[in-house]
């Protein structure tokens, strides 16, 4: 989404780019926390004692992630961790895997609750308060399915990454080889840049079949 298009939502559709940016945030907050939360069970006490054990964002996101995501509506979180302290020979694996993981469970919550008001309450209007919400939680799903499936890419600096190159030291010192962290970046833009819609189609693809399951049929109507 370009500068343009997305701040043009401020003027078009105002309740899409606050939803939008309230699902972002959400996300990655309780992202950085899965981390957080799987770094001291692994015996690393950093993200307490640096002040990351917070659901305040702002501990979580950096300013130039709040200018991202404001302007463009993209956005990036850090957690601060010690894999040295970890107890176990697979925690930076445990700890990388645990930000996805609690992407997958918000997928699970933002689908659950749009679709059990969809059998329940059926489809409210669109532009009404009902239907915003709504659509915030099929966004919300939508949302994190995505950013479940981009961090698992074995690509620095995202969390697949880390967790391949738990079990293959050879990933490990590529993925820190400078000559070679060039290659991963330029990789990591043109998927980003050139193929963020498969992720996004994997999201409608999974959200449909759920649609299917639990309706009975395709997308349901207003009535």
């Amino acid at each position: 989404m370009t500068l343009a298009m997305f701040l043009d939502l401020l003027t078009t559709n105002p309740v899409q780019y606050i939803s939008w940016v309230v699902a972002v945030v959400i996300s990655i907050t309780l992202h950085e926390l899965g981390h957080g939360v799987a770094a001291v069970w692994q015996g690393d006490e950093t993200p307490k004692l640096l002040g990351h054990m917070t659901l305040d964002p702002r501990a979580h996101m950096p300013g130039m992630s709040w200018v991202l995501l404001l302007l463009v509506g993209i956005s990036y979180g850090l957690m601060p961790v010690n894999p040295s302290r970890f107890r176990s020979r697979y925690g930076d694996a445990m700890v990388a895997a645990a930000g996805p993981a609690v992407n997958l469970i918000l997928a699970i919550l933002g689908f659950g609750v749009w679709l059990a008001w969809l059998k329940l309450g059926g489809v409210a209007e669109p532009g009404t308060k009902t239907g915003n919400f709504q659509e915030f939680f099929r966004l919300f799903g939508n949302l994190n399915i995505v950013l479940c499936i981009f961090n698992l890419m074995p690509l620095p600096p995202l969390d697949g990454s880390t967790i391949v190159g738990n079990f293959s030291p050879a990933f490990a010192r590529a993925a820190r080889d400078p000559r070679k962290q060039q290659i991963f970046f330029g990789v990591f833009i043109m998927i980003f840049l050139f193929a963020g819609f498969i992720f996004w189609d994997t999201a409608d693809a999974i959200q449909n079949a759920l649609l299917e399951l639990v309706m009975g049929g395709g997308e349901p109507t207003p009535g």
